[in-house]
């Protein structure tokens, strides 16, 4: 039987006052790890000896990771994901940064934390002071009945975590103009992580972000487009903020714009970034897809995507996608989401590979095969 929804705003409300009570915390970011302290990649030397290249595989995952009483009986599969990340890092075969959402309930948190993965930023948290670009009201009325209630109850539920060294981070919650229906519930924003992946000459910015939601909001379609819209511009503001177009960049997430033409256009309004499904679906383009790809445009279909910028000294491009927790052997489906891998090749001038600080041991660059 589906609950009523001022039962479930009254439950929501109950969440809440334990949330700020104390009973709810943020498990602490950890971004002290060292350069030093971390494995180098392998580097490869093109044939010529003239450029240097690595790998940088990158995992965005919606862990589903709702407090009750929008989600319960969520713990052992959230147990799961942070066992199973464990386990693909002691045999060296998980991806080297992971963005997840949804890291809302204690459970989800503890799953993160898990994983093991020395260099943990969170994003936004519940108390973050708000930034909007505007303040403007959405169309129609705001409404108690559908979480509009003028308080966050819950964090971004962002998280980067990485094996690299996080030397920056920073993080921007969407306005208060800005979210529409339950959504409104959780300071949904965008987080920075500024990672250090030795032997790289450049700098690594690394974004995740959760965009607002559509039927799942319970906000009118007109109110939760425009709130979509706000978003997408605040994101922008916040890259061209904190990011220098020489150096690369991944911005990753769930971005609510499956099978929504109006939501993609105002989006890319904001957006000069290359989308990894765009460039992938180009057979011409090198890179190697290892999931089922439907159509002609098979971004439309997930929410779950990729952008990068290339910058100038490292040259950023991805040269395989493929699904994690998607259900195959090996890869348990553990989330209402499938996690999204995409492996970038990173290049540049060998004779600019990066020595202080975090130093290339002798004999480590090779010629590629």
């Amino acid at each position: 039987m589906k609950a009523s929804a001022s039962y479930l705003l009254r439950r929501l409300m109950l969440g809440a006052t334990l949330l700020t009570s104390g009973c709810n915390t943020m498990a602490p970011p950890r971004a002290e790890v060292a350069c030093s302290s971390t494995l180098p990649p392998g580097i490869a030397l093109s044939a010529d000896g003239q450029t240097a290249s690595t790998n940088l595989s990158v995992l965005t995952f919606n862990i589903e990771g709702l407090s009750w009483p929008a989600r319960s009986g969520r713990g052992p599969s959230l147990a799961k994901i942070g066992t199973h990340l464990a386990a693909m890092r002691s045999v060296g075969s998980a991806p080297d940064v992971v963005l997840f959402q949804e890291m809302f309930s204690d459970a989800a948190k503890r799953a993160v934390l898990a994983s093991g993965y020395p260099a943990i930023a969170s994003g936004p948290h519940r108390t973050t002071r708000a930034r909007g670009s505007t303040r403007e009201k959405l169309p129609g009325r705001s409404s108690l009945k559908r979480g509009e209630i003028g308080i966050h109850a819950f964090g971004s539920g962002l998280a980067i975590a990485s094996r690299y060294a996080i030397v920056d981070t920073d993080r921007r919650a969407y306005g208060r103009k800005s979210c529409a229906g339950f959504d409104c519930l959780s300071n949904k924003g965008i987080a920075l992580a500024r990672i250090e992946v030795p032997g790289v000459p450049s700098l690594i910015d690394v974004y995740d972000t959760h965009m607002n939601s559509r039927g799942a909001s319970g906000a009118p379609a007109a109110r939760n487009l425009v709130a979509h819209d706000r978003q997408a511009l605040e994101a922008s503001e916040f890259i061209d903020r904190t990011h220098d177009d020489a150096t690369p960049l991944i911005f990753g997430g769930d971005f609510n714009m499956r099978h929504s033409e109006e939501r993609w256009g105002n989006f890319s309004r904001y957006q000069s970034l290359a989308l990894v499904h765009r460039v992938c679906v180009d057979p011409a383009s090198g890179c190697e897809v290892r999931m089922s790809w439907d159509g002609d445009e098979p971004w439309m279909d997930t929410q779950d995507l990729q952008f990068f910028w290339p910058g100038d000294g490292v040259r950023i491009r991805p040269v395989r996608v493929e699904a994690l927790f998607d259900g195959r052997p090996g890869s348990p489906q553990l989330s209402d989401h499938d996690g999204f891998l995409v492996t970038y090749e990173l290049r540049w001038k060998a004779s600019e590979t990066r020595v202080p600080g975090c130093r290339i041991t002798p004999g480590t660059l090779a010629p590629a095969r």
